[in-house]
């Protein structure tokens, strides 16, 4: 397939889910109540906090009921840009103390330099804040990937299972839609990206993963792209 932008999920397609689930979210759910008992009056988490009480519907809520709120929407990961934020914010301290490095799948870290080496862009869209996707793919056991990136899509462009945050990116890259190519294990998000006009190939890792009707690849090396010199 010819493309030139590449657009790539995370779990599931670059990194391993159990690196998220296993690793990162325990870290989050167990450094997160300091973080905010220490910190809730910093201008920049101040106004996080406030974000969490308008999504919550609690106006009033005080800083233990605000721990309570954070911890349940963990439990439901819940993707909500403020707690998503306050993660990223959590993790920076875990990366930058060698606490664990970002996961990257070594086909995908090897594709992504070949890819970004033939001249096709590079760009993330996750549900995670953009600035947890630069710490993962900074501080991962590939090496520093983000020269190779151009830029980071996260839930204020959308939810990933919407067509219109589909069209939105393509708009933001100021490229036509069918130039771009998704990759995602989640047939869902394959299905709104698709829907938008753009080339899509699921990353089917394991039997645990709900197959769509898109093209499907074990991993990066099956997958065939070459740069649209058009």
């Amino acid at each position: 397939m010819n493309v030139v932008a590449i657009v790539l999920d995370i779990e599931g397609t670059t990194s391993s889910i159990d690196f998220v689930h296993k690793v990162l979210f325990p870290y989050a759910a167990r450094e997160l109540p300091p973080f905010v008992r220490q910190r809730h009056q910093q201008t920049r988490i101040h106004a996080l906090l406030a974000d969490v009480c308008r999504e919550a519907a609690e106006p009033s809520a005080d800083i233990e009921r605000l721990v309570q709120i954070l911890a349940q929407w963990m439990k439901e990961d819940r993707k909500a840009t403020s707690l998503k934020t306050l993660q990223g914010m959590i993790w920076e301290k875990g990366y930058r103390d060698g606490d664990f490095r970002g996961h990257v799948y070594a086909d995908a870290a090897r594709k992504m330099r070949e890819w970004a080496a033939q001249g096709i862009a590079l760009y993330i869209y996750s549900s995670g804040s953009v600035q947890a996707q630069k710490l993962l793919f900074g501080y991962s056991d590939a090496g520093d990937l983000r020269p190779l990136i151009r830029g980071y899509f996260d839930t204020r462009i959308g939810p990933k299972r919407e067509v219109a945050s589909y069209r939105l990116i393509a708009e933001t890259l100021q490229l036509a839609a069918q130039k771009i190519l998704f990759l995602s294990d989640v047939a869902e998000e394959l299905d709104a990206a698709a829907g938008a006009g753009m080339q899509t190939v699921q990353l089917v890792r394991d039997d645990s993963v709900a197959r769509g009707r898109h093209a499907l690849a074990s991993d990066f090396d099956a997958i065939p792209v070459s740069l649209d010199a058009s």
